[in-house]
């Protein structure tokens, strides 16, 4: 395992970000939705950063059937909140080919937002596969397959407090 994103370059461009949204978002109705499950680290401390008032909910959003592959993507829209005529930003933790963030905002556009925005901990900006970017980043990264602040390799990892890239012997 190779670290690419040490915790304290994480937590001071989360902390700028944060600041970034309080300003854009100052005395306006903000509800920050997560995508389960990576999102949750960055989503802990973004919500901590931003010093506006705002809600929070959660969507849970899966593509992978196994320890690397991508599958068919399952939606569950059940923990959103009532977001009709507020601020809506959706925090993921990494847009890759970007089909997840494509269709969450597709079908949350659908519950009539005033404005809708992406947030993302991560974009590997060479796997995009959509003609769309995430309105914020904290980082782009390379194509390699990372773990780390809430991003998982078979469910573990998600706990280091840094971004590291998996090499072959770790992906077994």
């Amino acid at each position: 395992m190779k670290v690419l994103i040490d915790q304290d370059q994480i937590n001071s461009r989360v902390v700028n970000l944060g600041r970034e949204l309080a300003n854009e978002y100052q005395n306006r109705q903000l509800t920050i939705i997560g995508i389960l499950t990576g999102s949750l680290v960055l989503l802990a401390d973004l919500i901590r950063a931003i010093d506006v008032p705002h809600q929070v909910g959660l969507i849970q959003a899966s593509s992978y059937r196994d320890k690397m592959t991508a599958g068919s993507l399952k939606i569950n829209l059940d923990y959103l909140p009532d977001i009709t005529g507020r601020d809506v930003l959706l925090v993921d933790d990494i847009f890759d080919t970007g089909r997840t963030m494509e269709t969450l905002l597709e079908q949350v556009s659908q519950r009539e937002p005033l404005s809708l925005k992406s947030a993302v901990l991560l974009w590997k900006e060479e796997a995009t596969e959509v003609d769309l970017t995430p309105d914020y980043h904290c980082f782009k990264i390379p194509n390699h397959f990372v773990v780390g602040y809430g991003l998982d390799f078979n469910n573990e990892y998600r706990h280091l407090p840094f971004i590291a890239s998996l090499e072959g012997s770790d992906l077994v």
